[in-house]
């Protein structure tokens, strides 16, 4: 449900999404530095801190933005990316009301 709301957020500005489902591909789709990286912190399928690690290591992507967003019973995750180094941290609800402006 959160992906079609994105999905559709971010088509309203003409922007494009794309999928990631490993860390090799994540660092392929964020071919420049003006990608916005949204992670699910309750996804277990990719692995945060390595894919944290991955981006901030890449040379070619040192603006490359990375918003964390997890469920509000979760605050231990949202730790844990901030340790990483995520850029921003939310809880579903207020990524949700942020959405459109994260997409500007």
């Amino acid at each position: 449900m959160l992906l079609s709301r994105i999905r559709e957020a971010a088509g309203a500005g003409g922007r494009e999404v794309r999928t990631a489902r490993t860390v090799a591909t994540l660092v392929e789709a964020c071919s420049d530095s003006s990608a916005l990286v949204l992670l699910d912190l309750d996804s277990s399928r990719l692995p945060v801190s390595d894919a944290l690690k991955a981006l901030h290591a890449g040379a070619h992507l040192p603006g490359v933005r990375t918003v964390g967003v997890f469920s509000h019973v979760h605050a231990e995750r949202a730790e844990a990316a901030i340790a990483a180094g995520c850029t921003q941290v939310l809880s579903r609800g207020a990524f949700m009301r942020e959405l459109p402006g994260l997409l500007r």
